[in-house]
């Protein structure tokens, strides 16, 4: 079963006004177009093309992934995402004590995790992700540690043990931390290290926030056109700009931890994030075929493949599916089992066991995994 969907980007003030117009060769509107939704995700599901519902009306049960395409021109809030056995007790104990599920200061909207990916498109596409070691961190303060000012971070960034007080004390606004974040800007005005460049995108669009000083804590990431960030739950990370195709677990679970003026639940955040420098999670792909690169992440619930074709390209490119897929055309025409998509249409698929791709194009198809 094929069934063509569609949806209108969501108008999130991050969102840059042309960067999908671009991929998908459309007029911009003149409003930021930050997120399309292909999913039947119930805020925001796609819509069926060429009669009235939506995809939530198709599918039988819940669809465990949403497929996105993402388009940054300004930062996303720091964040992290619950563990399953997190979602569910944070989802219960909010039900409990009657807190409503459409309130702001809600944390827990479902009872499911949020491991997500992101597949950069853009040249380049930028990110924090994750806590770096402290002595990266010392060592970038280093040229300014001389300023008195700094002196209440330098004395409490001992080593990689000391992260969660440091933390806590930067996002509770502890005593000294303005004075911090005045020097941190500061500072950053006469280094051009990728740390001090964050610092100071960061500051022209968050005026005064301790999130500014939390990104020196962390690894600024810049990804190349093809590359892949997992970000697994605990992981502590932000999008800063550029355009990609995110694909999630099917949740609304968000602990923020700054830059937002949105609602930070700090005890919750401090208990679901992980505290523990390490290496920037790259995934991998898997290349079964010539053209063919799949991205299977540690959970069951999403896998991405990215399947290129060219003049060049000879036999079609099979696609194993295990349930429910979403297939999204970025470039040139492709045909799945007989079905045309062009650039910027999409398709739901149910009840193949397998995609034969063929054409001259690029399609992303997001599916269960195995």
């Amino acid at each position: 079963m094929f069934v063509e969907i569609t949806n209108t980007p969501r108008d999130y003030a991050w969102g840059s006004t042309t960067a999908i117009p671009e991929l998908f060769g459309t007029a911009p509107t003149g409003r930021p177009q930050a997120e399309l939704w292909l999913g039947a995700h119930s805020g925001s599901p796609a819509r069926l093309v060429g009669r009235e519902g939506t995809l939530a009306d198709v599918v039988p049960g819940r669809l465990p992934f949403l497929l996105k395409v993402l388009a940054a021109s300004s930062n996303l809030s720091l964040q992290a995402h619950p563990s399953p056995e997190q979602a569910v007790a944070g989802f219960a104990a909010e039900n409990a004590a009657g807190v409503p599920l459409d309130s702001p200061e809600r944390n827990y909207k479902d009872a499911f995790h949020k491991p997500e990916l992101i597949y950069a498109l853009s040249e380049p596409f930028r990110a924090l992700c994750g806590f770096r070691p402290v002595v990266e961190t010392r060592a970038v303060l280093l040229p300014v540690s001389g300023d008195p000012r700094l002196s209440p971070l330098l004395d409490r960034l001992v080593d990689d043990g000391s992260l969660r007080s440091v933390f806590e004390w930067l996002i509770t606004r502890g005593d000294g931390v303005d004075d911090v974040i005045a020097a941190v800007i500061e500072a950053s005005a006469v280094d051009d290290d990728p740390a001090w460049q964050t610092v100071r995108f960061l500051a022209d669009r968050n005026a005064g926030d301790p999130g500014i000083a939390i990104s020196l804590l962390l690894n600024t990431v810049t990804l190349s056109p093809g590359q892949v960030l997992y970000l697994p739950a605990g992981n502590i990370h932000a999008y800063l700009e550029g355009l990609g195709i995110e694909l999630m677990a099917a949740s609304d679970n968000v602990l923020r931890g700054g830059l937002t003026p949105k609602h930070v639940d700090v005890p919750e955040l401090l208990r679901v994030l992980d505290f523990r420098p390490s290496p920037v999670p790259w995934l991998e792909p898997e290349r079964p075929q010539p053209g063919v690169e799949v991205f299977r992440p540690d959970v069951p619930d999403f896998v991405l493949t990215v399947v290129s074709r060219d003049a060049a390209s000879a036999a079609a490119a099979a696609v194993p599916l295990t349930g429910p897929a979403i297939a999204l055309c970025t470039s040139g025409s492709v045909t799945l089992n007989g079905h045309s998509l062009d650039r910027g249409e999409a398709v739901y698929v149910a009840d193949e066991p397998s995609l034969r791709v063929s054409g001259h194009g690029k399609v992303f198809v997001a599916s269960t995994g195995s």
